[in-house]
């Protein structure tokens, strides 16, 4: 007989029971046992023994809506110890994808709810958990009302604060995440670009021009795919109508990075192939005419890439008859 078998806990006794505890525990000892357990109990329910049980699924996913336990488990990840913040990463991406017919019930919840969205973001002030809570936000801007919460908010201009002010580590993951704001779901982006054009590229213009090598690289390969993807293409246009934007581009042409040089000839190409050129464009170019032929004959002459020989021969032929 066992005497110490204990009544089989329910998925909302387990919820209520880490929410409670939530706010009174510190990372680390004391406490640490019990948050762990609790964890793993949830995640079991969640993940099963390779087959879990919706009705128990359903009992813990209504209960964690109800006591708002994914807001708190994100605000306070930082409270966890290094393993059980990987559970609440895993708890949380597991609810996230539930799905019950093409209902996405966590999905739905979090949309009403964007403080979690917002939460997870601010999580790149903290370096020991801004790894954590960026896997977190990735797993939401996969759906695109999501991310369009993201992206019309006042939060999403924090992007170029958490790039730049932060270690390698968590910068490269919030470049990570901004890319997939902007690039995953194209015609929702197109159009928020478009009505915040100015706002937007101002802001970008600063990860184009940052004194960090990976950032500036980075940001001028984006720039590159928002410009040539078709959904863009107002977008696009109106970019290279700008004689700033040209003449940005013409420096970077020169910067002392062959790298950064490379990425900056994909956005300039677009500028010179544009059969409809402004008068302000094609005059920058014309006037630059035979300092930009002399250049381009003698740029990246060692790269074998079929493609950018191409390309680069196109844009000679394009500037040698203006």
């Amino acid at each position: 007989m066992n005497f110490f078998k204990t009544k089989q806990r329910t998925p909302p006794d387990l919820v209520r029971g880490l929410r409670d505890t939530i706010p009174k525990l510190e990372s680390g000892p004391p406490g640490t046992e019990t948050r762990r357990k609790n964890l793993q109990q949830i995640k079991a329910i969640l993940y099963g023994d390779g087959d879990p049980l919706p009705e128990l699924v359903a009992q813990l996913a209504q209960e964690t809506y109800n006591t708002d336990l994914l807001y708190h488990l994100v605000l306070n990840i930082a409270r966890f110890d290094f393993e059980s913040r990987k559970d609440v990463v895993q708890i949380f991406n597991n609810l996230l994808r539930r799905q019950i017919g093409s209902r996405l019930p966590t999905v739905e919840y979090i949309s009403a709810k964007h403080d979690i969205i917002f939460a997870a973001l601010a999580g790149y002030e903290n370096e020991e958990i801004a790894l954590n809570t960026g896997m977190i936000l990735k797993e939401m801007l996969r759906h695109e009302q999501l991310c369009k919460v993201l992206l019309y908010s006042e939060q999403f201009y924090m992007f170029p604060h958490h790039i730049e002010n932060t270690t390698f580590g968590v910068s490269c993951d919030a470049f990570a995440n901004l890319k997939e704001t902007l690039t995953r779901h194209k015609p929702m982006v197109a159009d928020y670009l478009d009505k915040n054009y100015e706002r937007f590229f101002a802001s970008f213009t600063t990860l184009i021009l940052s004194n960090n090598y990976v950032t500036k690289r980075q940001s001028l390969k984006l720039l590159g795919e928002i410009l040539l993807d078709r959904a863009n293409f107002n977008v696009m246009t109106r970019y290279i109508a700008n004689e700033g934007n040209l003449k940005m581009m013409m420096n970077l042409l020169r910067d002392k990075s062959k790298n950064i040089q490379f990425e900056a000839f994909h956005v300039f190409k677009v500028f010179v192939a544009n059969p409809k050129k402004p008068p302000q464009i094609e005059a920058i170019l014309r006037r630059n005419k035979d300092k930009l032929l002399v250049f381009l004959k003698g740029f990246h002459n060692d790269k074998e890439d079929e493609q950018f020989s191409d390309e680069k021969q196109f844009l000679i032929v394009q500037i040698q008859s203006l």
